[in-house]
């Protein structure tokens, strides 16, 4: 394994952590609609658990309402039960063979809930970039005590590191005040 090697893997590593951070900040729901709002909810089709927009397209029909168009007449009545059911609060309407899901408001004392809730999101993806450049030192220590490397790019190379782990740390809260100010506008 060469430097080289250990700064592309400590960097994919940290680009996976940030991309886990987005997926878990979308699931948290702000006053808005949007279509990855229901990804996690899971339906019985036939035997099978799927996602919502495996049964049905997901649609924003205005910036407070999610429509559900389910493909199978059938589906109409499960897909209404999951979403209601679903740990999200939500209380969708059926019009036909479409599903209304309003979003409703949200309260200062939810909002301040949610945002305790993404201030420690993020600071677990802190912790994981952390550990990702300790890991990684360790690792260039490793090279060193091998002769696989000298003293002077082994320090180079803790460095880049930090400046890598500096750069996705800043990222993070570029997330968490995104959503910080997602979650408190009205």
């Amino acid at each position: 394994m060469t430097i080289a090697d250990v700064k592309k893997n400590a960097e994919h590593k940290m680009q996976k952590s940030l991309e886990a951070l987005r997926v878990d900040l979308a699931k948290i729901r702000t006053g808005r609609a949007h279509t990855g709002l229901l990804d996690h909810v899971q339906v019985d089709y036939y035997g099978s658990m799927v996602s919502v927009n495996g049964v049905g397209n997901v649609t924003v029909l205005d910036p407070r309402t999610l429509g559900v168009q389910v493909w199978e007449k059938s589906m109409v009545a499960k897909v209404e039960k999951a979403i209601r059911t679903s740990d999200l609060g939500l209380n969708p309407a059926v019009q036909g063979e479409l599903i209304r899901v309003p979003m409703p408001m949200l309260t200062e004392e939810r909002r301040r809930d949610l945002i305790k809730v993404v201030k420690h999101e993020c600071e677990n993806a802190r912790v994981a970039m952390r550990n990702l450049r300790r890991d990684a030192n360790a690792t260039l220590k490793d090279m060193l005590k091998k002769k696989e490397c000298s003293e002077d790019e082994e320090h180079k190379a803790q460095d880049d590191v930090q400046k890598l782990t500096d750069k996705y740390v800043a990222e993070v809260d570029k997330q968490f005040a995104q959503k910080e100010t997602d979650l408190m506008a009205i």
